[in-house]
């Protein structure tokens, strides 16, 4: 079996690759390594894969080889990824979790997340399409839920209100997804994520920008003078997730969406609270109005996983954050 992971240098891709070649499985990882976020995160993490010598601004299709791991950096938009991997491989399977990730990047740079999040799904529909692959995993968000104000957020509800960019593309990849099913027999799951952290996690998200204003003694924004709340939901639970939904992919018949989260908000003054208890630092808040394309509130209902995949989230987020704390600890002190 060989399995295709866009984004493998991802927070996500690289726990997910982890995963499956702890079992044994052939990978071959795609990621552009583009510098949206500090591109050395994203090189350590392919070290710990067993990937080194390799850079951020290598050529197109460069390709290293790792036992059971092939990385090649290439963006998913970029038609000559697609006729390598069709002419060198025989991809069994496909996991899809490359896109232009952030709601408040997509205000700044719009186009990124077409060519990536539009342009590279097509891409990754044509090549299931073409190469005979009837399973397709792919990444959703949470965020397709944009002005829902239904809680908690049950995939039955029609999403049709996003309010970023960044939703607006990840809504349209379930549309796309639906549309191959219908026209070419493609079964695919979108998994829509509710905020996930932990360790190796993206330095744009809030446990990696509050656990460094703590260590470096610098304020941090509290949005929505901090009446938010997100249903976090912690790494392993979300690739326990992930390779539940690969391990009976028989079990997807349709083009279908599914909520993989924690299923318990957490408000930001709580979580900002326990970023404080494990890191044994009061943080200086400044409190301010809400960013533009955020949601107030996220709530996984996550029955439909649970009762069709097994699923149950078991890091609560007291023990997620002490384990991040000293991820980030040793990470920048090493």
């Amino acid at each position: 079996m060989q399995i295709l992971v866009t984004g493998s240098a991802g927070f996500i891709g690289f726990h997910l690759c982890a995963k499956l070649l702890s079992e044994g499985h052939q990978v071959i990882g795609v990621d552009n390594l583009n510098t949206y976020y500090d591109p050395q995160l994203k090189l350590a993490r392919l070290a710990e894969l067993g990937i080194k010598g390799i850079h951020q601004d290598e050529e197109p299709l460069t390709r290293v080889d790792s036992g059971l791991f092939t990385f090649i950096k290439a963006d998913i938009e970029d038609d000559r990824l697609w006729d390598l991997l069709k002419n060198e491989f025989e991809i069994t399977s496909l996991i899809h979790l490359a896109a232009q990730a952030g709601v408040r990047y997509s205000l700044e740079n719009p186009k990124a997340y077409i060519k990536s999040n539009i342009e590279g799904f097509l891409n990754v529909l044509e090549f299931c399409r073409h190469q005979s692959i009837t399973e397709l995993i792919y990444a959703s968000s949470s965020s397709v839920y944009g002005l829902n104000s239904s809680q908690p957020f049950s995939e039955t509800e029609v999403c049709n209100q996003p309010i970023s960019l960044y939703a607006a593309t990840k809504r349209s990849n379930e549309l796309m997804a639906y549309t191959y099913h219908h026209l070419f027999g493609i079964r695919s799951i979108g998994l829509r994520f509710f905020t996930v952290y932990g360790p190796w996690g993206r330095p744009d998200m809030a446990p990696f920008i509050f656990t460094k204003s703590a260590f470096d003694k610098t304020e941090i924004k509290v949005f929505n003078q901090g009446n938010q709340e997100r249903d976090f939901t912690y790494i392993d639970d979300i690739v326990a997730g992930i390779t539940q939904v690969f391990d009976r992919k028989d079990k997807i018949l349709s083009a279908d969406v599914c909520n993989i989260g924690q299923g318990k908000p957490v408000g930001l003054g709580d979580f900002i609270s326990q970023i404080e208890k494990s890191t044994g630092i009061e943080l200086t808040k400044n409190y301010v109005e809400a960013q533009p394309g955020d949601v107030q509130v996220t709530y996984a209902d996550t029955d439909y996983l649970r009762i069709k995949f097994s699923y149950i989230p078991k890091v609560k987020l007291e023990e997620g954050i002490d384990k991040f704390v000293k991820w980030y600890v040793k990470y920048y002190n090493d």
